[in-house]
């Protein structure tokens, strides 16, 4: 079978070159001197954005977003207690660094809603995310049927209740059936359901 242009740029980016003099790497370099929530013209990866539901038509913008990377280490405490107490190590985030970045994007931009969004790299000291965002109110939105589900009400702030597809998957709706009974519809109203 043959390869559409989009799987050859799909494998180009499944082991980015990230050597000194590569594309990518200066990319990174003048990507850390931009602002944090940057809206660029043109996706970076066009293969996963329109996976992902992009379309180059009106009502689509895709921002770049900065997020910091690095353990969750917290400063030394002076008082006794045992070295298990401490909390300094192994504390972990309850959202991933893409659900941090596809929130403040919202943030940022509040008359659209996140669609979804990918990786397009990292170095010491920032991971960075390009996010989808759709316009409900745009025209060419609601009058297009694969996506005006996104003009309904019950999808509002979508990306602060966790209905991305890293909100998903950070919730746990990966994974159904054996091992997954109590992760829905959430796991608070499954805990309440229980009493």
């Amino acid at each position: 079978m043959v390869k559409s242009i989009y799987n050859y740029i799909a494998d180009q980016w499944k082991k980015p070159d990230t050597s000194y003099n590569s594309p990518q790497q200066q990319r990174l370099i003048q990507w850390r001197k931009e602002e944090n929530f940057l809206r660029i013209d043109r996706p970076t990866r066009i293969d996963r954005a329109r996976s992902l539901g992009y379309k180059a038509k009106p009502g689509y913008i895709i921002v770049r977003a900065r997020v910091r990377r690095g353990g969750l280490r917290k400063p030394k405490i002076k008082g006794g207690r045992k070295p298990s107490k401490k909390g300094i190590s192994k504390i972990t985030m309850g959202k991933s660094v893409q659900r941090i970045a596809e929130e403040r994007t919202a943030k940022r931009y509040p008359n659209m809603e996140v669609l979804n969004s990918y990786w397009v790299g990292e170095d010491g000291k920032y991971h960075f995310y390009e996010v989808i965002l759709v316009d409900p109110v745009h025209p060419a939105v609601m009058n297009d049927p694969k996506i005006n589900w996104i003009t309904d009400v019950s999808n509002k702030r979508r990306v602060l209740r966790g209905k991305t597809s890293a909100g998903q998957k950070g919730r746990g709706l990966r994974h159904k059936g054996r091992g997954a009974e109590k992760v829905r519809p959430s796991i608070r109203a499954n805990l309440s359901r229980g009493k």
